[in-house]
């Protein structure tokens, strides 16, 4: 096996631990972190039930983003569906055999990279053109989104342009996972890609992309809005009340 095989494979045994171990211990963290106030933004149901469906429409449906900014929202909720797709398409390159639901989404995840990328576009034409987002714009948020611009890309690169050996590819993949290494193609389109994918792991739990599991956790989405019916104590000042 080349050493170039032997890089990627590390790469991304390092690159699947940092994205476990980082997420898991921000989501630690934030479950951790007090909630001293009922700040639930308003108009807020006041019921458990009712958070669980407000909570159900912003992650199915973008329903704040909705209401703040139509443009925003058609290009943010067109690309976290349609990269939802594309993750569901790539799972094929890691089982053996492959499930029907995968094999059902493959021609739409194969189509759905040109959305995905046309919505990426549209996000980053936002923080050029629209003066108030420019301004709080910083050089981290477009290099994600150039960073993820470059995966979608060079993903339809290989699949319209410059084919690749996508059996030897599943045949890497499921090595990695069974501690196995395999060859990997030596083509320079799924090199890139592949290193980009990488990069995007190692970064993503010091990213402004960890929004995905933050807003589980957002006291102004997930608490209810009853103040007045039931007294709130954040656990750090229940454990002061407790004391003799």
């Amino acid at each position: 096996m080349s050493i170039l095989s032997i890089f990627y494979a590390v790469l991304f045994n390092v690159a699947t631990l940092v994205l476990v171990v980082g997420v898991a211990n921000k989501i630690r963290r934030y479950a951790k972190t007090p909630a001293p106030l009922k700040i639930a933004t308003t108009p807020a149901p006041i019921n458990n039930s009712g958070v669980l469906w407000r909570m159900v429409r912003e992650v199915v449906y973008f329903e704040s983003l909705f209401k703040s900014s139509k443009w925003t929202w058609i290009f943010g909720w067109a690309f976290h569906f349609t990269l939802l797709l594309v993750l569901l398409r790539h799972l094929r390159y890691f089982q053996e055999p492959v499930w029907l639901p995968v094999v059902l989404v493959q021609p739409f995840g194969t189509y759905a990279g040109f959305i995905m990328v046309a919505a990426l576009l549209g996000l980053w034409g936002r923080r050029w053109l629209v003066d108030r987002v420019r301004y709080i714009s910083t050089p981290s948020d477009h290099l994600m989104l150039a960073l993820l611009l470059g995966i979608g890309v060079s993903g339809l690169g290989m699949r319209f342009v410059t084919h690749t050996d996508i059996v030897a590819v599943k045949v890497f993949m499921l090595g990695l996972m069974r501690l196995d290494w395999q060859p990997l193609p030596t083509d320079v389109v799924l090199l890139v890609h592949l290193a980009l994918v990488a990069l995007l792991m190692l970064i993503f739990p010091i990213s402004k992309l960890l929004h995905a599991p933050g807003l589980f956790f957002s006291p102004s989405r997930n608490q209810a809005d009853n103040a007045r019916e039931v007294r709130h104590i954040s656990a750090w000042a229940a454990a002061l009340d407790k004391r003799p």
